[in-house]
């Protein structure tokens, strides 16, 4: 048996292969082909657009796959939710597919809307929204190059971002966020139901998560005289509680804990300054809470 998987090609498809790679699943992708291959043999993956992969997980081409929850919402797809991984191309936080409009409009709410024209790739979820909003305008479907339509093509354009400094460069202003969110992992209600691939599915699950994990979060290893503990602990952040162990001179202990990678370079010097000998910090492949 094995469990058909769907990954996205285009712009997530470096950033979830990497992703893979840190949860120990080695992926080797043929330019020329859109079956790599996948170092465990129960897993067949194919590589398609995020877009497609909740529609082909939900009528069960596939047993599961890597997509966004704009496209689940845009596909309609009927799947089940597995986790949440949120991670892009170029960050780790949730990208915002958001209302956006001429720098020199004066619309300053979707409510200015009404009647007006909008272009976007998610025509499905922005009449969600405008629905929701008692809204009517005329939308769209954009192949692409989306901004370039703002002010002589459409009025407005619902575009997908991390930091909105493309729409700034652009000439445009967001006036509201129509949808946040995220990479999912996704399986069929079908696959979900077998009880060999729902197994093989929440172990991708599990493994990914602590990837994503173990990618912010950096080990800390040091030695403590025990005249030193309490200030030392006082400082320490940890999952549960840093993992304390004697040492051979009964004076000292060893401290080994995890932490977010930013909080390292200011806690280093203060454990220094609290007693903390022998610092060692160390990269995390995977973090399993």
């Amino acid at each position: 048996m094995r469990l058909r998987l769907g990954l996205p090609k285009g712009s997530l498809q470096k950033a979830t292969l990497d992703l893979l790679a840190r949860a120990g699943y080695q992926v080797s992708v043929d330019s020329r082909s859109y079956y790599p291959t996948m170092d465990d043999a129960e897993i067949e993956p194919v590589l398609m657009r995020a877009q497609e992969i909740p529609r082909y997980v939900s009528a069960g081409a596939l047993d599961a796959g890597l997509s966004g929850l704009d496209w689940i919402v845009e596909t309609d797809a009927d799947v089940v939710e597995v986790c949440d991984l949120v991670y892009s191309k170029a960050s780790r936080v949730p990208a915002r597919w958001v209302l956006a409009v001429a720098q020199d409009s004066g619309m300053k709410s979707p409510k200015e809307l009404g009647g007006k024209r909008i272009a976007t790739e998610v025509v499905k979820v922005t009449e969600k929204y405008l629905a929701e909003k008692g809204i009517e305008a005329e939308v769209e479907f954009s192949w692409g190059a989306t901004e370039v339509k703002v002010p002589d093509l459409v009025d407005a354009i619902v575009e997908l971002t991390e930091t909105g400094a493309s729409l700034a460069a652009n000439n445009l202003r967001i006036i509201d966020t129509v949808l946040e969110t995220n990479t999912k992992l996704v399986a069929s209600r079908e696959a979900w139901a077998d009880s060999w691939k729902r197994q093989k599915i929440q172990t991708l699950s599990i493994l990914i998560q602590g990837a994503l994990m173990g990618a912010e979060k950096v080990g800390l290893k040091m030695n403590v005289a025990r005249a030193n503990l309490d200030e030392v602990m006082k400082l320490l952040p940890a999952l549960r509680q840093p993992t304390i162990s004697p040492l051979s001179n009964e004076d000292w202990v060893a401290i080994e804990t995890v932490l977010d990678e930013r909080e390292a370079r200011d806690l280093i010097p203060a454990l220094r300054r609290a007693g903390a000998e022998g610092i060692v910090e160390y990269p995390l492949n995977k973090v399993i809470p």
